[in-house]
């Protein structure tokens, strides 16, 4: 969501116009420094974010395979935390997701969560457990959302899906539609010249987990190692997201916490079940189906 792999909040989604924009990287260290201390207004932006997407994606079902019995989640809030990747150095060179492997492997077999992007969530969530130890994310959390909004950078809200080829990157490229006032949009002008999204007029929602390029700007890093912070890879995407989420002083293991932070990203109550839902079941080691 914003720059580059140090204090890892990522040049993020959601919330974030008019604040203090978190501090520059530091090349060495990937843990974010800066907490999410995006400022005042960071609510508005984040609507947005998500309004746009919930009117685009979110038709595909993924029902439980033939044969698969599917235990019923339950609704409690926040959902209950899947158990945690194994400890990595999240500072090493390079793309750090790629330690965990042999963690991501079996679970995205049952879970059927891509285990690239698999791998991105446990990643961010150990970067979030070092830089923001108070916010308590889990990886079940980032998976819900990465669920709700692009089954894990999968669906680009075209006819012709997308996947992530071996950079973590969709192929084709995950923009939504411009979010220009019609069709039940907000009406929000162009923030990045069309950097991010390729459109001059309005802005777009990006990458595998939607976030429009303004807040991506605020809360986005590498985490991939590369040196810059891309919306579309999603090692970066799944950090920005972390980084907004433990924005505020959230505590997500509280249920106000955990509301809190995933309706920084969209109000819908309906999303919030959604995204509930999918974290419930990853935590039972399922695939989300609603």
């Amino acid at each position: 969501m914003t720059n580059q792999r140090a204090p890892l909040p990522p040049r993020a989604p959601s919330a974030h116009s008019a604040q203090s924009t978190p501090s520059g990287p530091s090349r060495r260290r990937r843990a974010a420094r800066g907490c999410g201390c995006v400022g005042l207004v960071a609510v508005t932006l984040a609507v947005v974010l998500t309004v746009a997407v919930v009117a685009w994606l979110l038709s595909i079902n993924q029902a439980p395979g033939p044969g698969q019995q599917q235990e019923p989640a339950p609704a409690t809030m926040p959902p209950a935390a899947a158990p945690n990747p194994p400890a990595i150095d999240v500072n090493a060179p390079g793309r750090t997701s790629d330690q965990l492997a042999e963690w991501a492997a079996p679970i995205s077999e049952q879970t059927r969560i891509p285990a690239q992007a698999l791998r991105a969530y446990g990643n961010a969530a150990l970067i979030a457990q070092e830089s923001w130890p108070a916010c308590h994310l889990h990886w079940n959390t980032l998976a819900g959302i990465g669920w709700v909004e692009t089954r894990h950078g999968t669906y680009s809200g075209r006819f012709d899906s997308s996947a992530l080829n071996a950079q973590g990157i969709p192929e084709p490229e995950i923009i939504g539609p411009a979010l220009d006032g019609t069709g039940g949009f907000l009406l929000v002008d162009d923030t990045d010249a069309g950097a991010l999204d390729h459109d001059t007029r309005f802005d777009r929602a990006v990458g595998p987990m939607q976030f429009i390029p303004e807040s991506w700007g605020r809360y986005g890093r590498d985490a991939d190692g590369d040196g810059a912070a891309n919306p579309q890879q999603i090692d970066d995407a799944a950090l920005g997201a972390a980084n907004l989420l433990c924005a505020f002083g959230r505590d997500l293991d509280t249920e106000e916490g955990w509301r809190g932070a995933i309706a920084s990203y969209n109000h819908s109550s309906d999303y919030l079940a959604k995204v509930r839902d999918a974290a419930a079941n990853y935590a039972m080691n399922q695939p989300a189906h609603r």
